[in-house]
């Protein structure tokens, strides 16, 4: 059995909402692997008249793919989708026996007209909790048009492909045989790269608003909500609407919530969202702001939006080491997501460099997993918290290095090393290791914005309690404020805070 029964009795709820009969067909051999996954689709088959299963000869052995009786939709899981893609295997089930996805209109009718060819792969692990979007949305392209293929990849069964493939780092797409995109991307963002996005024209035809928030974050959102609660003219745009949440694991002090996951608070932030008359353009990417008659903002694509007043709540992202091999194998052993591509690198050596709470968490979370850990800390002492510390320290294959000055990352195709000075004898040191995670804290979004508004020598906009910058009319909300403190909850309450001081303004203008 691999399903065990409280999975097995909330399955049964999905499955009990299948519209069409579905054929799972089937490449199996005689490994364990092929023997779980024939275990697991003969379970499904048991648990619902309208599933069928079909011995066939695919692609990759193991593997199966989720087809209409008489069609093959494309949908294909190399691997046993089980872990944080258990979620993909239900949904590719619904969608394809008929179950309209939980998409925008305008997004599904794109998808339908591609023309053109168009067979993805990707590769996840099971514990990537950034690898189901991706997987998620490419089933769906898949389901929706017949010139698109999808076969979702995991690394760990298939591990010398990926290594062959020089995978480091998931999720890894790749389209028609070459490598596509790396990280979390959302259909918006693939319709972008494939030429099918929305034509700048469009939005530049947008009537202009009476707020527009730029940045899809917790302060985004919140600004936008409180926005549009006023009966304003509301518009948001995102190039990834949910921030760094969801990139957040496990979420433990979001006040009234005991425990939830990032990507589950985004989801109900855009519902939230979506209740209300707010025009929310995701995937584009803000260029340039500038206060003319109203405020124009330009868009990546060429587009440009006109607003009275405007929220900025562009967040934040990791910062980087800034020696040099970091840039040169990003995504070749030099990582910043341990929760994603920690088990692209069992059993082998690496290094985290940072030794606040998140340094010293992946530490703990890649012990369990990898060979060894060398945590290399710049400042003379660890700044994670005690318990934080104590733990990691208590395990046999964690060394700590403080008063560590990262120097260089080394590597031929792959991180091979990597290269510290001792702080205390000025001695340079050398670690030989295949992977480097850096967790050094975060930096401001905000350099687009050149000298348009104030900010202070960290990149950070400097605003009043009120929210306002220097630019009247022009707000800014969360991590990309010189605001002390970087949380979820502190950012919602800014981006209301500056959703008011917004209003305020208009009623005085």
């Amino acid at each position: 059995m691999v399903l065990d029964e409280n999975i097995k009795s909330q399955l049964n709820q999905y499955l009990d909402l299948l519209e069409g009969e579905i054929l799972l067909k089937v490449s199996a051999g005689s490994d364990k692997v092929s023997n779980d996954m024939l275990a697991l689709v003969e379970e499904l088959a048991l648990m619902s008249s309208k599933i069928s299963v079909q011995n066939t000869q695919l692609k990759r052995t193991p593997s199966f793919s989720v087809n209409r009786p008489g069609e093959d939709t494309g949908v294909t899981f190399a691997g046993i989708p089980l872990g944080h893609e258990f979620t993909s295997l239900v949904l590719a089930l619904l969608q394809v026996s008929g179950r309209a996805p939980k998409a925008d209109q305008e997004v599904i009718d794109q998808i339908k007209n591609i023309d053109g060819e168009y067979h993805f792969e990707t590769y996840v692990s099971l514990s990537c909790q950034n690898c189901p979007d991706v997987v998620q949305a490419l089933n769906m392209m898949s389901v929706l048009n017949p010139n698109i293929t999808h076969t979702m990849i995991d690394g760990a069964a298939y591990k010398e492909e990926a290594e062959r493939n020089n995978v480091m780092a998931v999720p890894a797409v790749y389209l028609n045989g070459e490598f596509f995109s790396g990280g979390r991307i959302t259909t918006e963002e693939i319709l972008n790269k494939m030429g099918q996005g929305v034509d700048a024209s469009e939005l530049s035809e947008k009537d202009p608003y009476d707020v527009l928030v730029v940045g899809g974050g917790p302060a985004g959102a919140s600004a936008a909500i409180y926005a549009a609660r006023k009966g304003i003219r509301t518009g948001v745009v995102a190039e990834r609407f949910g921030g760094q949440v969801e990139d957040t694991l496990s979420i433990e002090n979001f006040i009234s919530v005991p425990k939830t996951e990032g990507p589950k608070l985004v989801a109900s932030l855009e519902e939230h969202v979506k209740d209300y008359n707010i025009d929310l353009m995701k995937s584009q990417r803000a260029s340039n702001l500038e206060k003319k008659d109203l405020f124009e903002l330009e868009l990546e694509n060429g587009a440009v939006l006109k607003s009275k007043s405007v929220i900025l709540s562009t967040g934040a992202r990791w910062r980087n080491i800034g020696v040099p091999g970091e840039e040169e194998f990003k995504n070749a052993g030099v990582a910043y997501c341990p929760h994603c591509d920690g088990p692209l690198f069992e059993g082998k050596d690496v290094a985290v460099i940072g030794g606040g709470n998140s340094g010293i968490e992946a530490a703990i979370d890649l012990a369990g997993i990898v060979k060894h850990v060398t945590v290399l800390e710049f400042a003379p002492e660890l700044k994670a918290d005690e318990v934080l510390q104590e733990r990691a320290n208590s395990l046999p294959n964690v060394t700590i290095i403080k008063n560590a000055q990262t120097t260089e990352i080394t590597g031929t195709d792959n991180v091979n090393g990597i290269s510290y000075i001792d702080r205390e004898t000025e001695k340079e040191h050398h670690v030989e290791l295949q992977g480097v995670f850096v967790q050094i804290g975060l930096v401001p979004n905000t350099e687009w914005l050149g000298e348009t508004v104030e900010r202070n020598r960290f990149g950070e906009i400097v605003v009043d309690s009120h929210g306002a910058t220097n630019v009247p009319g022009l707000f800014a909300a969360g991590d990309c404020t010189n605001n002390p403190y970087n949380q979820i909850i502190i950012a919602m309450g800014s981006g209301a805070t500056a959703s008011l001081g917004a209003f305020d303004y208009l009623i005085r203008n």
